[in-house]
């Protein structure tokens, strides 16, 4: 595997913006008629906090938070290029966001995931999250699954 780097930036960065645009196409196939209902809570226009991963200056893969709360970040926004993908990319690119969640003083990072990710879902369970009850704009979608966790176990 290539060296991997890591570009901490906002989401004015167009690398990132390419590959939400990627992310958001991939999730349509997934969240079929839903699309609508949750494309509306992945708006990138406010995000502070992106982490854009470079294979040899190629951008292969992101992932952000924001403030959900005072002690709370949202992962949001997680992809990686099909053909990185199985690398331990997807969670090397989630250790940095932790890791970026705990020096701006959160102590919980929370996410929400589709039923119909299960490679996603055993992601966040090998990093250490639990399936917690459906919160937010989540609270009533059945295809949902929200998880959390310490900072502090990182």
């Amino acid at each position: 595997m290539p060296k991997i780097t890591f570009t901490k930036t906002d989401s004015n960065n167009g690398d990132f913006q390419k590959l939400v645009a990627l992310l958001d196409d991939y999730l349509k196939e997934i969240n079929g008629e839903n699309h609508s209902f949750f494309s509306k809570f992945n708006t990138i226009d406010t995000l502070n906090h992106v982490l854009v991963a470079y294979s040899d200056g190629k951008p292969v893969g992101c992932g952000a938070f924001k403030p959900f709360s005072e002690k709370e970040a949202e992962i949001k926004r997680m992809f990686v290029l099909e053909e990185f993908r199985g690398q331990g990319l997807g969670r090397k690119i989630l250790k940095n966001l932790e890791y970026w969640a705990e020096e701006s003083n959160f102590d919980f990072c929370i996410l929400e995931t589709s039923k119909d990710m299960p490679n996603a879902i055993k992601l966040y369970q090998k990093a250490g999250y639990s399936t917690i009850q459906n919160y937010g704009q989540y609270k009533d979608v059945e295809s949902s699954v929200c998880m959390k966790k310490w900072v502090s176990e990182i």
